[in-house]
């Protein structure tokens, strides 16, 4: 099976290096020698143990493909145009959930781990995600008609278009193209920590979906990159697998099943005692807050 990703790594290093020496000529101060290295890093890693992941996610396909409801035809036109908005459609929640559960949140936080926004962040992959069943939004793609190779092949498709947002070099695009596409305006939103920039914009190629379902935010300020509490590390090791370490840490002290489950499967940031917040909690103490901070600023 072909894997398109892999295929374009020289595509992406030399606009990766572009983009490097353009911005570096503006005195721009888009990289940092250490974080690229560590997204660099974790791109590689990625690709080493997507061999395995891919793998599992083929021998997944192939089986629920075996009890699929219909036959597709995908040497037709047809086909791809729907399974393209079927990919993007799954891409979305996929994307989406991985904000709100915090055990797909674990391999997803790498991606968000930068407080860098550029090309090289792109490449700032997880190596757990496929291992840990990422893979399960796309399911019923294959169980519909869609061959396993189809599917994957679309997969690529979207991952090859997401690499070219990240960048702070390109503004804005026209207005049409903003409003149907995902765009480097949107998807820095996506990657700020600011409050009220937290889980938006979950668009894979599309932003259609975050316009449709609510999640969807104009580009207002330039973003704060990076998480709420960053890790401050440019080790792989613990880029990949912090967060998984900190599920460990609180189930070891959940004092409960109940709990333990929380910390597992709740949102990022949930806590069994309130110590921690999660982007609700966040906003909703900032609204709570926000009459008294005007009343401050009228006395």
């Amino acid at each position: 099976m072909t894997d398109l990703i892999q295929y374009a790594i020289p595509g992406f290093i030399i606009l990766l290096v572009a983009e490097v020496l353009v911005t570096a000529k503006q005195q721009k101060d888009y990289y940092d020698v250490k974080d690229t290295a560590g997204s660099l890093s974790m791109g590689i890693g990625n690709v080493i143990i997507g061999l395995v992941g891919k793998v599992i996610v083929f021998g997944a396909y192939t089986l629920v493909y075996q009890f699929r409801l219909f036959s597709i035809d995908m040497a037709q036109v047809w086909p791809w145009i729907i399974l393209f908005f079927a990919d993007d459609f799954s891409y979305y929640w996929f994307h989406r959930i991985s904000h709100q559960s915090r055990y797909f949140w674990a391999s997803h936080v790498v991606h968000h781990s930068s407080q860098k926004y550029n090309l090289g962040t792109a490449l700032r992959q997880t190596w757990t995600g496929n291992l840990t069943g990422a893979w399960v939004f796309w399911i019923w793609l294959p169980l519909v008609g869609f061959s396993p190779v189809a599917v994957m092949t679309m997969q690529a498709v979207s991952l090859l278009y997401q690499f070219w947002i990240h960048t702070e070099y390109i503004n804005k695009l026209p207005v049409p193209i903003e409003f149907i596409f995902n765009t480097p305006s949107h998807h820095r939103v996506h990657h700020g920590s600011d409050l009220d920039y937290l889980d938006k914009n979950h668009a894979g190629v599309l932003i259609i979906w975050d316009r449709l379902f609510g999640t969807f935010i104009e580009e207002k300020h330039r973003p704060t990159y990076g998480l709420t509490t960053n890790i401050n590390s440019h080790n792989p090791v613990r880029i990949a697998f912090h967060e998984w370490a900190a599920i460990g840490r609180d189930v070891s002290r959940a004092g409960s099943v109940r709990n333990a489950l929380g910390y597992i499967f709740g949102p990022p940031g949930w806590s069994h005692d309130g110590s921690r917040q999660t982007t609700r909690q966040l906003r909703e103490t900032s609204t709570a807050n926000a009459p008294e901070a005007v009343q401050s600023a009228d006395v």
